[in-house]
């Protein structure tokens, strides 16, 4: 069974920064990808950025330039480092596990970017 662990979450004023973690339970080489996705209240979850098991990176547009993705392998966690910061940022951020017929949710953590 993989587990995530999303960790780093909090309340921050705009133009701060916060750095996202998601421990995995098992080796993170062994995905296909990681990602990070986001949910604003009332809205779709959707993809913040992603990398691939060999270490290419994307971003959606929003965030490009302030938001960097990045992994340990040593300690199978993703980082999502998120700069700049804008109250549209605010929102539950999940870390996701994939491989081929399978994908992995951890349970969230809250981003709070208050104006």
């Amino acid at each position: 069974q993989v587990q995530l662990v999303e960790s780093g979450g909090g309340l921050v004023q705009a133009g701060g920064s916060l750095r996202l973690s998601c421990a995995v339970s098992g080796s993170i080489i062994s995905f296909n990808a990681m990602n990070w996705y986001r949910q604003a209240p009332g809205k779709q979850r959707e993809w913040v950025a992603g990398i691939t098991s060999s270490g290419a990176t994307n971003y959606v547009d929003s965030v490009k330039g302030r938001f960097t993705i990045s992994r340990d392998l040593t300690r199978n966690t993703v980082y999502l480092q998120m700069n700049s910061l804008k109250p549209e940022d605010t929102g539950v951020y999940y870390c996701r596990a994939s491989r081929t017929g399978y994908m992995y949710w951890g349970q969230g953590t809250q981003v709070t970017v208050s104006s």
